[in-house]
């Protein structure tokens, strides 16, 4: 099982670089090609996302990026150091505080990231608790074809 991690700043001319890297390394783990412009774009999307909940919440660590290639799957994780969104905390039974219209439009925002995310990946998990967030992703790895 080979992992790649990258760390970056909170910056988004810094989400193309994890794009071009998730890319990079799917393709050489045996994503099929045809599906890796859907990797670039939930990476940049789950990137995005994180450098915006970085930066609403005024945290400085790095965001985080993990590519795992395994026998028969590649996974990427994408995790940031941001509190729980208000919405997840609602989903979980808490009561949602009323927000003024910044917070409604970041809701929508974060709420769309996600729905890109779901509608590109089959395979997606997103969880997140007072430490931080993390989508998990994966795609399964072309089998390689056998030459006689």
């Amino acid at each position: 099982m080979a992992t790649v991690e990258l760390l970056f700043s909170a910056l988004p001319e810094h989400v193309r670089t994890a794009r071009l890297v998730a890319a990079a390394v799917a393709r050489r783990a045996g994503v099929d090609e045809a599906v890796l412009d859907e990797v670039r774009l939930a990476v940049g999307e789950a990137c995005s996302r994180a450098v915006g909940l970085h930066i609403s919440n005024e945290v400085t660590t790095p965001v985080r990026v993990t590519l795992i290639e395994d026998e028969k799957k590649f996974s990427i994780e994408v995790g940031d150091d941001a509190p729980a969104p208000e919405a997840l905390a609602a989903a979980n039974g808490s009561e949602r505080a009323a927000g003024g219209p910044e917070e409604v439009a970041a809701d929508n925002e974060d709420d769309m990231g996600l729905a890109v995310i779901s509608g590109l990946v089959d395979d997606v998990e997103v969880t997140a608790d007072e430490r931080g967030g993390l989508i998990r992703m994966s795609w399964p790895i072309a089998p390689t074809a056998v030459t006689p």
